[in-house]
């Protein structure tokens, strides 16, 4: 089975749009967030205003108590009020009950979704949120940590038996965000034999602390349960929760925690009643119909995660190299396995439970003791020569996949979202807990040393290839050159912000895309044919490719790719493909390419997919564009047989250049689909095997999908 024959799948045009780890968002009506007006002479010059000396004064400043703060800037507290700062709000409230099972006082966590209504509830069993009076606020301790920004039982640091030894909130916001940008939460504790329960709307209390005594004899119930709607007058229009993206955070949950026990349940289909009282301000809510029931349980903790991780690939050894150490109070858990491919690393860090995408110390240690150690055993081993150059840190982590874990008393995160980890001690307990113990377990185990020896050898090889390539490349005047590629229609607009380029297939989509744009802010490069498929070349195949050193140049990337990005001509890089099979195999490449070259521009939300219309419904005078086969059939109810016309445009060079213009380009109408790096180990575990040289893991991937296909889904 073959990548064209994937892609014969109409299923997989949407899969192969958005491969799972890019997170994909819509946005409507018509991308009114992601368009960007060109600046005109009115726009950017300066206003005339009066003196403001005396309009400001006491009056102007504004004091904001309680939670007021939270509502008024959101994206402070959870990063945006797109997708990702929607999910965050589980995500505070999920660690809550993770930090119980850390401290070994809970064993089980219910995660439950309700795609109808909005509704998530989870629930532990562990000691219970603190019930008693605060003597600082006079309210009950769970009214405080609800309702005060910087109240919980994590700054204490010290004994598990009071507070939290370790844990991933370190701020007190966790619940109390959460409980200011949800329009109802529900509360409820077991603990000391008694059931409190309490409700909350935007923040405040909708009633009193109430506490009920639970039945006497045998166990009684002890944990708690938090339930809340977020508030859609907060988040972006049209969002809702991902239950896949919360079941990946769960997953990893339970591979880091292997102790404790995940139960995940997804409702949807509700009735009409139903998701109505759902949604209500309070009252009883009448759930939707279980969908989908999961538990998750990885008693194999890391070492799991990473076989996990590598299901698709093609394992150079056995079992993933493990250790596990304490010092200075620190706990290091590392996990890491070379696979026989030829990609990137694959290293995924987390900091007390919290992932963090833009890695910190503890992922610098790691980096730097397996580059320290591997090129001195390489050494001992007489695989690299007296005279020899080192390898770098990138030819020893090809193809390799890592997960560390590090407990930390007081983690230094940079922002709410701890998304970096900014300890500068950790990077040094790390760095020598990897060298010892990594480097004795290969040491030991001489046959994988020789192996993973080889490969890095093998990657150094090849990467000087691509050097050499590159200078070729250089000599020949392609990548330095002054001037852009003929084929390129720039726009006028030299400000990256407020420009976009579209990438189209073929040059008759190139001529209808460029008349039809915003010559002062849109950019259009054709490309011929499918590009090269990067995740089956080497790096010197790649740099003599004329249609992907066009694409580097226009785009400005520089011929090393990676992370730096600042050379980047163009705010948006839209990939705009036919509606087709091969539309759909073209932006696969395209992404691969991106993906592999310059990770970064989905990392800072550079790459977007256009969505052309696939239908042109006229009824009467009216004439109307379709999207997807759904829409048609929606616009077609009611329409009497005969009255209309419907035509299927094939591809872009079909379509008038007001039509496309109208339909795809304009931002006050168009749909974007912007791509983020969600989770980066998915999204190359999947580019791998979609393109990849393997064709067991794709022919399985297929077997999996066909089951969820009727002969209505296939594109003949």
């Amino acid at each position: 089975m073959s990548t064209t024959f994937l892609t014969n799948l109409r299923h997989f045009k949407n899969f192969c749009t958005c491969p799972a780890g890019l997170s994909r968002l819509s946005y409507r009506p018509r991308n009114i967030h992601c368009a960007v007006a060109p600046q005109t002479a009115e726009s950017v010059a300066p206003k005339k205003t009066k003196d403001r000396t005396s309009e400001y004064g006491v009056n102007q400043i504004q004091v904001l108590e309680g939670l007021d703060p939270v509502r008024k800037r959101p994206g402070m507290y959870i990063g945006s009020t797109g997708p990702k700062g929607l999910h965050h709000l589980v995500y505070e409230v999920l660690d809550n009950a993770v930090d119980e099972v850390q401290g070994g006082h809970a064993q089980n966590i219910q995660v439950e979704l309700d795609l109808a209504s909005g509704w998530v509830k989870i629930a532990d069993d562990g000691r219970g949120v603190p019930t008693d009076k605060h003597p600082a606020t006079g309210k009950s301790a769970v009214e405080t940590v609800l309702t005060v920004l910087h109240a919980g039982g994590k700054f204490g640091g010290g004994s598990s038996s009071s507070g939290y030894a370790v844990s991933g909130g370190l701020h007190g916001v966790g619940i109390s965000v959460v409980n200011a940008l949800s329009k109802a939460l529900h509360i409820t504790v077991w603990r000391k034999g008694k059931e409190h329960h309490q409700r909350f709307s935007r923040g405040k209390p909708q009633m009193e602390l109430q506490v009920v005594d639970l039945p006497s004899g045998g166990k009684r119930r002890t944990g708690t349960q938090v339930e809340f709607l977020f508030d859609r007058q907060i988040f972006s229009k049209g969002i809702s929760m991902d239950a896949d993206t919360i079941r990946q955070r769960l997953k990893e949950l339970a591979f880091l925690n292997s102790a404790a026990t995940i139960q995940y349940t997804v409702r949807d289909r509700g009735s009409k009643e139903s998701s109505k009282a759902s949604q209500g301000e309070e009252g009883a809510r009448v759930q939707g119909d279980i969908v989908s029931q999961e538990t998750m349980h990885h008693s194999g903790g890391l070492q799991e995660y990473v076989a996990h991780l590598n299901q698709k690939r093609e394992p150079l050894h056995d079992k993933p190299v493990y250790t596990t150490q304490t010092a200075e109070g620190v706990v290091v858990e590392v996990a890491l396995q070379w696979c026989a491919d030829n990609q990137s690393d694959v290293v995924v860090g987390f900091v007390n439970n919290v992932k963090t995408i833009d890695g910190g110390t503890h992922l610098d240690g790691f980096k730097a003791a397996l580059t320290r150690t591997l090129n001195l055993l390489a050494r001992k081993t007489k695989a690299l020569k007296e005279g020899d150059p080192n390898l770098s840190g990138d030819n020893i982590r090809e193809g390799l996949t890592a997960v560390v874990h590090v407990k930390v008393p007081e983690p230094e995160f940079e922002g709410q979202t701890k998304t970096r980890l900014g300890n500068v001690e950790v990077r040094k307990i790390v760095d020598n807990i990897v060298a010892a113990d990594v480097g004795e377990a290969l040491e030991l185990d001489a046959g994988t040393l020789a192996i993973v020896v080889s490969k890095a050898i093998a990657a150094f090889k090849a990467a000087d290839a691509a050097r050499r390539a590159r200078e070729l490349v250089r000599r020949k005047n392609v990548l330095t050159r002054s001037t852009l590629p003929g084929k390129l229609a720039d726009c006028t607009s030299t400000d990256r912000a407020h420009s976009e380029i579209f990438i189209v297939e073929g040059d008759s989509a190139g001529g209808s895309a460029k008349q039809a744009r915003d010559r002062r802010f849109q950019a259009i490069l054709p490309l011929r044919g499918k590009i090269l498929n990067v995740e089956r070349a080497d790096d010197a195949a790649l740099y003599k490719n004329n249609e992907i050193s066009s694409l580097i140049v226009a785009l400005g990337l520089g011929v090393q790719g990676g992370q730096d990005i600042s050379g980047l001509r163009y705010g948006r890089v839209i990939l705009l493909t036919d509606a087709d099979v091969d539309g759909a195999h073209i932006r696969t490449l395209l992404l691969t390419f991106l993906f592999r070259f310059a990770r970064e521009l989905f990392v800072q939300g550079h790459v977007f997919v256009g969505m052309p219309p696939l239908y042109r419904l006229d009824v009467g005078k009216q004439s109307h564009y379709c999207y997807n086969d759904v829409e048609l059939q929606q616009r077609l109810q009611g329409v009497s047989p005969g009255s209309f016309h419907i035509q299927r445009f094939k591809g872009l060079g079909e379509m008038m250049p007001e039509q496309l213009w109208s339909t795809t380009l304009d931002p006050s109408t168009r749909v974007l689909r912007r791509l983020t790096l969600g989770d980066a180990a998915q999204a190359a575990q999947l580019f791998s095997v979609l393109m990849g040289s393997q064709v067991a893991p794709r022919r399985q991937l297929i077997q999996e999908h066909a089951g969820r296909l009727d002969l209505d889904d296939l594109d003949i």
